[in-house]
């Protein structure tokens, strides 16, 4: 990509389901410690930029290797989307640093198992023709999103596709599922749309385990038996149309 890159990887210090998850040892290392090496093995960017309102957090990342050249002070709370966080992220860029990007690449460290290659691969979706949004996409394994249903007070089943409860799996189309594992969108049209789910954005899909999104105990559980097996799991292929874009 001969254009500015910047990555930016959103990371307040208000988590509540895992309080301090992005420094909490995961496999060894700070959390946020696998995407920045993810960042700086994609040997892309012109700047990894870390937003965060912690301190602590700040100091982790960059002995990391990341650059954390001030602290976020808007879009912290719990209500903010992340979206918000990475537009005001490349405001302060260009007040504090002087410095314009002409791509954006959000990151968001609690899916560490996303790798350089997810990265390189996302970028290569992006760089076709048209796209000025890209959000990363996979297919969920071990689950049949059609036969999903709501459970009412007597745990009566609500089913939310009841066409598709008596179909086999085989039969019905695949659905895809938005990951934060990279994110991207040319800057001025992110900062325009507030939103990386401006007009016509496009979907790539990654593989499962790139989208783990550590939100919970048994999330980082997953995380870590993933990790641990590193090398012995091979990564699920993806056969969506379009070089794995949906």
């Amino acid at each position: 990509m001969n254009k500015s890159t910047i990555a930016v990887i959103p990371a307040r210090g208000g988590s509540k389901r895992i309080p301090r998850k992005n420094v909490r040892k995961l496999s060894g290392k700070p959390m946020i410690a696998w995407t920045i090496e993810a960042a700086l093995r994609s040997n892309i960017f012109d700047r990894i930029l870390v937003s965060t309102d912690d301190p602590e957090i700040a100091e982790v990342s960059r002995a990391c290797g990341a650059s954390v050249p001030f602290l976020r002070d808007a879009a912290c709370d719990d209500y903010s989307p992340v979206s918000a966080a990475t537009i005001y992220a490349l405001s302060q860029a260009e007040k504090v640093l002087g410095e314009s990007y002409d791509v954006v690449v959000q990151l968001m460290p609690n899916c560490p198992l996303r790798t350089a290659d997810d990265i390189l691969a996302s970028i290569a979706g992006f760089e076709e023709p048209g796209v000025n949004f890209q959000i990363s996409f996979f297919e969920a394994p071990l689950v049949i999103p059609w036969w999903a249903a709501r459970l009412d007070s007597l745990r009566r089943p609500q089913l939310l596709f009841p066409q598709a409860a008596t179909k086999r799996s085989q039969d019905l189309e695949t659905l895809f599922f938005p990951t934060g594992a990279v994110w991207i969108a040319k800057s001025k049209d992110l900062q325009e749309a507030g939103s990386f789910y401006g007009p016509d954005y496009r979907a790539f899909v990654l593989p499962w385990q790139a989208a783990v999104d550590i939100d919970t105990e048994a999330d980082f559980q997953l995380a870590e038996a993933l990790l641990r097996q590193e090398g012995s799991v091979p990564r699920q292929s993806v056969d969506a149309p379009g070089s794995a874009r949906v």
